[in-house]
């Protein structure tokens, strides 16, 4: 269970300019929420809404400004073993270029020191034929297939998928969205962010909209579409961004 407890993040320094009080950057305004064991969460919200510093305050790469974070009934601050249960999918994943392929996978399987499912998903990504290149050759979308092989390797309880979907040609998402949804069938927590709203309305058994700091909207695909009285998906979320009456 992941707990969110009047989460506040804050950037930058109070300043001075003129007479004038510039404030800092206040990200996350009192963020409350709990995530229980099992299921696939999408986590929305426009750039700068505080979707992403979210799950990096959960993550632990970023420090929260006030309030806790609790994994399993034990708070994260000041910890690191709790991170070992989960497995962290970056937008952006910058390889050493000069590594071939097969090195990094070792070197991640050395470092995890539990058994890995490589071989499997090195199959499943089409991945072979590239084991001996560097990873400086490597094109954006095989980069990706190289992220999501050293993600779903480890078998742990929880995933973290920062827009999972970055580069990938239109097999290797068939390919992708089985294995997040078998996944699931063992009972994992997997959080996910993406900006492809219909890879997210077939995968996600709950909607947490995150607006300006705060949690503007929370529910299933079909409450999402029951409250703004929308017919698609992606006229909910637009529908959401314009009328606060759903805050």
């Amino acid at each position: 269970m992941i707990e969110f407890k009047d989460i506040h993040k804050k950037y930058g320094k109070l300043e001075v300019l003129k007479g004038v009080k510039y404030g800092k950057l206040e990200v996350l305004k009192g963020v409350n929420f709990t995530i229980k064991d099992g299921g696939i969460i999408a986590i929305l919200g426009p750039n700068g809404s505080g979707k992403t510093t979210s799950m990096k305050s959960f993550l632990g790469m970023v420090v929260p400004t006030k309030g806790d974070i609790l994994f399993n009934g034990k708070s994260i601050k000041g910890q690191w073993a709790y991170r070992e249960q989960i497995s962290y999918l970056p937008q952006i994943a910058n390889f050493p270029s000069n590594l071939k392929v097969k090195e990094l996978i070792s070197m991640i399987k050395n470092i995890k020191k539990v058994p890995c499912n490589d071989q499997e998903l090195i199959e499943l990504f089409g991945l072979q034929k590239h084991l001996n290149k560097s990873l400086g050759n490597l094109s954006g979308g095989t980069k990706q297939k190289v992220n999501l092989v050293l993600t779903f390797m480890v078998d742990v309880p929880v995933l973290v998928l920062d827009e999972p979907t970055s580069g990938l040609d239109p097999i290797a998402v068939l390919a992708l969205k089985k294995l997040i949804l078998r996944e699931k069938e063992k009972g994992k927590t997997i959080l996910i962010t993406s900006h492809i709203l219909s890879f997210l309305e077939e995968l996600s058994d709950e909607i947490l909209f995150i607006l300006e700091g705060n949690i503007y909207f929370r529910g299933t695909p079909e409450e999402l579409l029951a409250t703004t009285q929308k017919d698609n998906f992606q006229e909910a979320i637009a529908e959401l961004l314009k009328n606060e009456k759903y805050a």
